[in-house]
């Protein structure tokens, strides 16, 4: 830039600021120009009436589904803790653990002030609002006692189920891709993408980060240890796996993922956020159960 000594100080403060605008256009234009369409799909599949169908729905019902199927494929390897029909009572036990668990985790953990002043909230499901840390807890539950009535092994089971657990995981998070939702903090990489609900500069697609190593990451992980090693036939095991391989799948993500506006970061810390804090718990039960003496195998 030329100086000119002609011009007036103030002058120049206005010109040095139009630069300085003209300059943060030009890169937040730059930054638009740069980042993916987001695929603006409407979370409504199809509405009969007062009737509607959501993707996040069909999320649920998908992955129940592929999930039972895939653990009566499971269950056909020798020396199976559960027959065909137990599977099939289990799923609904799974469904009340999950709802109940997930809805009373993100009351308690997420908004508990909220939905204390206004407890009604609590039962409105559809305005959404589920924890999966709240959902693994209530599933938890849920398996003990029913392995207890059906006198079932429970880590045995528990096995199972982390096997089949990722096909819901990756469905749901595209779900909430879908959905517009759980965005991640604004960047300026390639794959940014700008959220309906995000504001006007590009985001991480955290959904999918998630989708990728909590979904199909844990999947194939899981796939491959109960099929060709060992690993399966020392009970609970790959129930640790699974645990530690989602706590650190979302401790990860949560570096991309933007904290709830009523949270953000814990403590001042400036990083510390709740579902990494929920996760911690759930490492050392994955270690305990990965390193603890087991008398017997299978």
């Amino acid at each position: 830039m030329t100086l000119d000594l002609n011009e007036k100080p103030g002058m120049m403060a206005v010109n040095n600021c139009k630069t300085a605008i003209t300059g943060d256009k030009n890169m937040l234009e730059l930054l638009l120009s740069a980042t993916l369409t987001f695929p603006n799909i409407s979370p409504d599949i199809v509405s009969f009436g007062p009737l509607t169908i959501r993707w996040y729905s069909l999320a649920y019902l998908g992955g129940w589904a592929v999930a039972w199927f895939y653990m009566l494929q499971l269950i056909k390897k020798k020396g199976a803790p559960c027959t065909a029909a137990q599977v099939g009572d289990f799923a609904f036990w799974a469904m009340v653990g999950v709802i109940l668990g997930g809805r009373l985790g993100y009351v308690i953990f997420y908004n508990f002030s909220h939905y204390i002043n206004h407890p009604g909230d609590i039962l409105a499901l559809w305005d959404g609002g589920m924890s999966f840390h709240g959902g693994f807890i209530g599933v938890s539950l849920a398996t003990y006692f029913f392995c207890k009535k059906q006198k079932i092994a429970f880590f045995r089971f528990t096995d199972l189920l982390a096997c089949v657990t990722p096909f819901g995981l990756f469905l749901g998070r595209l779900a909430n891709f879908i959905n517009g939702e759980l965005f991640g903090r604004p960047t300026d990489a390639s794959i940014g993408m700008i959220f309906p609900r995000g504001g006007p500069l590009p985001r991480h697609p955290s959904q999918l980060y998630e989708a990728a190593l909590e979904g199909l990451a844990l999947f194939f992980l899981l796939w491959f240890l109960f099929h060709f090693t060992n690993l399966r036939k020392k009970t609970g095991v790959l129930t640790g796996i699974f645990i530690i391989g989602y706590a650190a799948a979302r401790t990860f993500v949560e570096q991309f993922r933007e904290p709830d506006n009523h949270i953000g970061f814990l403590y001042g810390t400036g990083f510390l956020t709740m579902g990494q804090l929920l996760s911690i718990p759930m490492v050392l039960v994955g270690l305990y159960l990965i390193f603890r003496k087991v008398n017997k195998t299978i």
